[in-house]
């Protein structure tokens, strides 16, 4: 699974690509401030059953931000977001939901282990998974959503790599804050902070990195 660094990083390209004149260190901060607050929820699961990948990795999260946005926004003289923060503040709201939605919730919904993304009204871990190729026999193949009609024992005919992993009473994600979710281990169990765990995600790091970094350098000549 993604580590909270590699979601700031990921963050970071976003609010590069999409912040244009209202990127600088202070709106980097609030947009990849407010991804990594997602993984805050591996306190959560010391206290509670429903913990890490659900608490704060909902969508509901996202789209209530989204939902008050747009009914502060709509009357654009009324504003309170505008009015005090202006069309600047504006652009940073904006951007942080769409980097909390992509990069935090996102980023751990599409990678090992998945994530429980309508948590509380459906409580379900999802890990979407799969492959999109064009076949010169079969045309456009995906194995994302299983679309194949029923055979007739009533089975699908080709599997999907999308799954459902349990509820949030069944599936417990470990963490270097609560490294045996679970109680099974006996003894000392080891912590781990990870920070890549797959080429992937080096990738992502070293590129998202660069990319936010060099930005900020552009941004800072221009002001210059």
């Amino acid at each position: 699974m993604p580590s909270t660094v590699v979601h700031a990083a990921f963050a970071g390209m976003i609010a590069a690509a999409l912040l244009g004149a209202a990127f600088d260190r202070r709106s980097l901060l609030v947009v990849v401030g407010a991804v990594a607050l997602a993984d805050l929820d591996a306190f959560v699961g010391l206290v509670a059953v429903a913990g890490h990948r659900t608490v704060f990795h909902t969508v509901l999260l996202p789209a209530a931000a989204a939902l008050a946005l747009a009914v502060d926004l709509r009357v654009r003289d009324r504003s309170a977001l505008r009015s005090r923060y202006g069309d600047r503040g504006v652009r940073i709201a904006w951007v942080t939901v769409v980097a909390f939605a992509a990069a935090a919730i996102g980023l751990d919904l599409f990678s090992a282990g998945g994530a429980n993304p309508l948590w509380p009204l459906h409580d379900q871990f999802y890990q979407i998974d799969g492959r999109i190729e064009l076949s010169d026999r079969r045309g456009v193949v995906q194995t994302f959503v299983d679309l194949a009609p029923p055979d007739a024992d009533g089975g699908v005919t080709d599997g999907a790599s999308t799954t459902a992993r349990g509820s949030s009473q069944e599936v417990n994600v470990s963490t270097g804050v609560d490294p045996d979710p679970d109680g099974d281990a006996d003894g000392d169990v080891e912590r781990l902070f990870p920070i890549v765990r797959s080429g992937w995600q080096l990738l992502l790091l070293v590129v998202g990195t660069f990319v936010t970094a060099a930005r900020l350098r552009v941004s800072r000549s221009v002001e210059e």
